[in-house]
């Protein structure tokens, strides 16, 4: 209030000063131009520019104003398709939650023409499409999609993958991933899929590169990332002799398979499932004296149990060279119920029945199983002695038929 106050005594003020001005002296003005001239006082002049510049003001006013209408109506415009467009878009992605493809599909897909981010709309419709086995329709909203985000490409494209690998259209699904490596190469995503299409192609050689890439990236767990690791390189040996011509010879195949034994990495050659692969491998080309050999030096490193029962199953050139070999274990691993059994079958290669007997048991005290007991039983027979081998059996009768109910059972009649 006061500082209006302050704005009047100025403006009484400055009137003031003018009026006596204009009365003290009016002051002239000629203006001439051609023919014509305009004569006036200094005031009079001076209060037309005033006049003029007042109208030319409002008049540029009104013309600039004029525009408003125009300008409301387009964000009222843009405020209402943006309103449609997140109520389509909120039913549309109720309806795909709820599995109602056909309208989850219309109301994304109109959603999309009205939306000013259209990208996550068209790929919501292109995956209801999908699911109603529109392949027509879902790759037309990939496409739209893709061309309404030129950006977006990398995301366009997974789900394209995705899609495809669905489908089972493999080669395509791949054609994409390789593509999609070059554009986002530390996508652990993409990744993953393309391990999928890898294992679903049987390609392991493919594989084979891709798991030292998987574990850089930390793209999958360290037991997932082994499981894939022995799974792959397990396919590798048995591709390294079954894709041969049939007329190859045994020696060619040995030698297949052990330049593919040689290319695993160090830390899977010490593997107990792969080299039990490996061995059974060489028994099938009739190289058993070699997979003794190979599990022998592996043992010498790297202890293993099923690698023990393993070598036992295993006729080496020498029977009795192989009995002391395992003979020499029992050191470091009496308590091992393997070597025990191992040293069972390797005395029967040697006809010690009484030592093969006194092994089965000692590995039977260690750890009850039906592998030993049928080992010792079939033995026992063979030396005639039925009643101990039978007498073992229904001692040992869980282990022939372990997972039996408690029933009730009848009371033993009195002899």
């Amino acid at each position: 209030m006061k500082i209006l106050f302050l704005i009047l005594l100025v403006i009484l003020g400055a009137g003031a000063f003018v009026g006596e001005l204009m009365i003290q002296d009016s002051g002239y003005v000629l203006i001439a131009y051609n023919q014509t001239t305009i004569e006036t006082s200094l005031w009079v002049l001076l209060v037309a520019l005033l006049i003029t510049f007042i109208v030319l003001h409002w008049v540029i006013n009104v013309i600039t104003h004029t525009k408003l209408p125009t300008t409301k109506l387009k964000a009222w415009k843009d405020h209402r398709n943006h309103l449609i467009s997140r109520r389509k878009t909120l039913k549309g992605l109720t309806s795909l939650s709820e599995g109602n493809w056909a309208q989850a599909q219309k109301q994304l897909a109109q959603a999309a023409e009205r939306s000013d981010l259209p990208l996550v709309n068209y790929l919501a419709a292109a995956r209801a499409a999908h699911e109603q086995n529109n392949e027509q329709a879902t790759d037309e909203l990939l496409q739209k999609a893709r061309n309404s985000t030129p950006e977006a490409e990398v995301t366009v494209a997974i789900s394209q993958a995705e899609i495809q690998l669905s489908r089972g259209q493999l080669e395509p699904c791949l054609a994409t991933l390789l593509r999609l490596r070059t554009l986002a190469p530390k996508n652990t995503y993409v990744m993953k899929l393309l391990k999928d299409i890898y294992l679903r192609l049987n390609d392991w050689q493919a594989l084979s590169k891709l798991i030292p890439i998987l574990r850089k990236h930390q793209a999958l767990k360290e037991d997932e990332l082994s499981q894939l690791s022995r799974d792959c390189y397990g396919q590798l040996l048995e591709e390294s002799i079954n894709k041969l011509p049939v007329e190859t010879s045994n020696d060619d195949r040995l030698k297949a398979l052990g330049k593919a034994w040689n290319d695993l990495p160090s830390d899977l050659s010490r593997d107990g499932d792969l080299v039990q692969r490996y061995t059974e491998l060489l028994v099938s080309l009739g190289a058993e004296s070699r997979a003794e050999q190979s599990l022998k030096d592996l043992l010498k490193r790297n202890w293993d149990d099923k690698l023990v029962n393993l070598y036992g199953r295993l006729s080496g050139e020498n029977a009795k060279k192989q009995l002391d070999t395992a003979r020499g274990w029992l050191k470091s691993h009496d308590d091992s119920p393997s070597l025990q059994l191992t040293l069972g079958r390797l005395s029967m290669r040697n006809q010690h029945w009484g030592q093969a007997v006194k092994y089965f048991e000692q590995s039977l005290a260690l750890d009850p199983s039906s592998e030993t007991l049928a080992e010792l039983a079939r033995l026992l027979r063979h030396l005639g002695d039925n009643d101990r081998a039978q007498v073992l059996l229904q001692q040992n009768l869980n282990l022939v038929a372990s997972g039996l109910p408690e029933l009730p059972m009848p009371e033993q009649e009195k002899a």
